[in-house]
């Protein structure tokens, strides 16, 4: 069976991938959910935390898996759905097929507020600070997130994470229009899984993307940011489908 890498995004940790793994059920190291530095992990030395080092990090992950074992299946949300598809469109020889969840780059796409606020020196820090876990976990399981994971998510909100946070959207006021490219080409099977009541991305981003790299669209009225999660059986049958199909 082919490797199979999960990458999540901001402010989550892997744990973000435990219900659809369990529905997916993989063989033993088949799967692989890395931890992005800073969140729920040490920062390493050295490692700046721009959307270039993360996106160097992935594909370090990437090249080894692939060394080992081939092609990779690979999976990714919010943060991780963006350095999935620029890795896919720097580096399409190392993956078998590509799935996102809930972001995508365009051109037209501006950043969501809090992007937006914690891009803003001296705001972000502010805001950053005034956010506590108790508040942080109501407001993930007011976007759907089960109790536990949403307080496990917001115990994982401590200052390395917000620090990471800072430098990582910093460096990417402008990912939307630098990383929006390499698509045209691409050959490689894929799959968009949307939460259409999503407050960050619209639904039109994804719809994009989709059409632009010829990939299988899902979307979901009833689903939001964390679609991954509150679609997660959803998620992981159109995964397997993707997977035997390529």
């Amino acid at each position: 069976m082919r490797p199979k890498l999960f990458i999540h995004g901001v402010p989550d940790t892997p744990a973000l991938w435990g219900s659809v793994l369990s529905h997916l059920n993989l063989p033993d190291g088949v799967a692989r959910s890395p931890a992005m530095p800073g969140f729920g992990c040490p920062v390493p030395y050295g490692f700046d935390c721009t959307k270039e080092a993360y996106l160097d990090w992935l594909l370090r992950h990437a090249i080894q898996l692939y060394n080992t074992s081939g092609p990779i299946d690979i999976v990714g949300h919010d943060w991780g759905a963006l350095l999935t598809s620029r890795a896919i469109s720097v580096r399409p020889d190392l993956f078998a097929a590509w799935t996102i969840s809930n972001a995508a780059p365009h051109p037209d796409y501006q950043w969501h507020r809090m992007a937006r606020m914690w891009q803003t020196p001296i705001l972000g820090e502010l805001v950053q600070m005034l956010t506590k876990p108790k508040a942080l976990a109501k407001a993930l399981e007011e976007q759907g997130l089960p109790t536990d994971l949403a307080k496990h998510e917001a115990n994982a909100f401590d200052p390395v994470m917000k620090k990471a946070i800072l430098k990582l959207y910093r460096s990417a006021k402008n990912a939307a229009s630098e990383w929006s490219t390499g698509f045209d080409d691409l050959k490689l099977p894929g799959l968009v899984f949307w939460g259409e009541q999503d407050p960050y991305v619209p639904t039109w981003v994804g719809e994009a993307f989709a059409e632009r790299t010829g990939a299988t669209l899902k979307k979901f009225p009833d689903a939001a940011h964390w679609s991954v999660i509150e679609k997660s059986e959803e998620l992981a049958t159109a995964l397997q489908t993707l997977w035997a199909e390529t």
